[in-house]
């Protein structure tokens, strides 16, 4: 899977330099930017690292511009259900009780580590790199994708506004609403929904949250909030199967262009 664009380059990473460009440009935002931590960083390279990393495949979008070691500028990581058999689970489920899912007999894809370099936000980065993520889907007849997307910050209350809007307007359906692991359940529906200002809600809203909403996505019931790396964490869904035809546009919009 390899499409270029002009100056962008999107491909499935197979060459351990691009999985490093990855991890490289993951350590700028996680941890430079957000103050993320945890217990595989590499700070003397400069490397965001897990575990998971090896059973992923890493979707990436290089500058061919710039040299190598800096020129991936933005990174979807994914993992199908074969390979979370491999890696012993979901990302995810340290944070989530995916049950619900893994019992459906769909076929699921766990999304992760999504990021843009500062530079190339607002531009067409994020385009391609969900062009290239619809095609992935496609190739392998994913029926519903998933992964955790987070607000900066671990102070509930100043975001019990954007949290409580989600709960109330944006609940996934029962056959597909995982739920946040009882040990570390972190309430949503913090305010009445009276209270709540839509606006400013979804003003507080990261841009990621907001677009899979647009396409039909729903958020799962709870959250979670990690310390390691800064963030109150919700469990993104989104199932192929309830988007509309106009929210389908919009997520395969300019593939195979």
């Amino acid at each position: 899977m390899t499409a270029s664009h002009s100056k962008f380059a999107l491909k499935l990473a197979q060459d351990p330099a691009d999985i490093r460009a990855a991890q490289r440009l993951r350590y700028r935002v996680f941890v430079e930017e957000l103050g993320g931590s945890g217990p595989m960083v590499d700070h003397e390279q400069k490397l965001e690292i897990d575990r998971f990393d090896p059973y992923f495949d890493h979707l990436v979008l290089i500058d061919q511009r710039l040299p190598k070691g800096d020129h991936v500028v933005g990174v979807y990581r994914v993992l199908r259900g074969e390979q979370a058999e491999k890696a012993g689970q979901f990302y995810s489920e340290d944070e989530y009780d995916l049950t619900v899912l893994k019992s459906s007999g769909r076929r699921l894809l766990e999304l992760g580590r999504s990021c843009v370099d500062a530079r190339y936000r607002g531009g067409m980065a994020m385009y391609h790199l969900w062009n290239g993520l619809a095609g992935y889907v496609a190739d392998h007849g994913v029926e519903i994708l998933f992964g955790v997307a987070s607000f900066h910050g671990t102070n509930v209350q100043a975001l019990e506004e954007p949290l409580s809007h989600l709960h109330y307007r944006h609940l996934a359906p029962e056959d597909i609403r995982v739920r946040a692991v009882e040990q570390t359940f972190q309430r949503m529906d913090l305010i009445p929904e009276e209270r709540i200002d839509r606006r400013r809600a979804m003003s507080q809203t990261p841009a990621l949250i907001k677009a899979y909403l647009r396409i039909g996505g729903f958020v799962g019931e709870g959250a979670y909030i990690d310390h390691a790396f800064n963030t109150t964490d919700v469990c993104l869904i989104l199932d192929t199967a309830r988007m509309n035809e106009t929210q389908r546009a919009i997520y395969t919009k300019g593939r195979g262009q």
